[in-house]
């Protein structure tokens, strides 16, 4: 008796996220869950308390995101990657396409808040551009512990409820782009074993707080900045830091 191919993919997937995905699932659960919590406690916030939280996590996120970035010395290389990532964020137009996504999910769940996008790429960029999802994947990816992830569990829960109480439902949704990016990096480090060197690790991730930066702008109202069309940048430091950053 044949197996269906398909219970076949999905056998292989549980395998998959059972020996990669652990940590991830647990960090989508904790912000979800705080979403959730955020969104109830929203209901009864005045508008100055949430225009001044507004501008904490601002704050913060330039913060986080200075400290990030200065990880790294390879200043050319940083800037290459950012303007070679930031061309082709718009040529594809990421930003317009997590819109759009948002938009869609606001009609399929007829929400009416006119901050869900704009929530879920805020949280999304906070959750995924720190250190902690660099290292916490190449932990889990090489050695399938998750004990980075379980204490990043924590601290996005506590942040999720934060930014919900703010952006409202649309932080619940940023766990979607999260599972698949957080999930994706791990399998990758686990496919290249010893490749992600300390150098590559660090210029990874004073990229990601260049981008936290133009976050931070952008949540004060500083400066409209499309920083989710920056996020290719990632993915081209790493080979320009592997091949270029000895």
């Amino acid at each position: 008796m044949s197996v269906p191919i398909y219970y076949t993919i999905d056998f292989s997937l549980i395998i998959l996220y059972h020996r990669y995905m652990k940590g991830t699932l647990v960090n989508v659960s904790a912000v979800m869950v705080g979403s959730i919590i955020g969104t109830l406690i929203s209901i009864n916030i005045p508008e100055r308390f949430t225009k001044i939280i507004f501008q904490i996590i601002g704050v913060f996120t330039l913060y986080l995101g200075v400290k990030m970035a200065l990880k790294s010395d390879h200043i050319l290389i940083m800037i290459l990657s950012l303007i070679l990532g930031a061309i082709l964020g718009e040529l594809m137009d990421i930003d317009k396409f997590i819109n759009k996504f948002g938009d869609y999910m606001k009609h399929r769940l007829k929400i009416k808040s006119p901050d869900f996008s704009e929530g879920l790429i805020t949280s999304f960029l906070l959750f995924c551009m720190g250190s902690m999802t660099i290292l916490g994947a190449i932990q889990e990816g090489l050695t399938g512990k998750a004990d980075i992830f379980y204490t990043k569990s924590v601290l996005d829960g506590i942040s999720s409820i934060i930014l919900s109480s703010t952006f409202g439902f649309g932080v619940f949704f940023s766990s979607i782009p999260l599972f698949l990016y957080q999930g994706s990096l791990t399998i990758l480090a686990s496919s290249l074993n010893n490749s992600l060197t300390t150098i590559v690790i660090n210029d990874l991730t004073a990229v990601g707080g260049i981008i936290l930066i133009a976050l931070g702008i952008d949540i004060m109202k500083i400066k409209r900045i499309k920083v989710a069309n920056l996020l290719p940048a990632l993915v081209i430091i790493v080979f320009l830091s592997y091949f270029f950053g000895k």
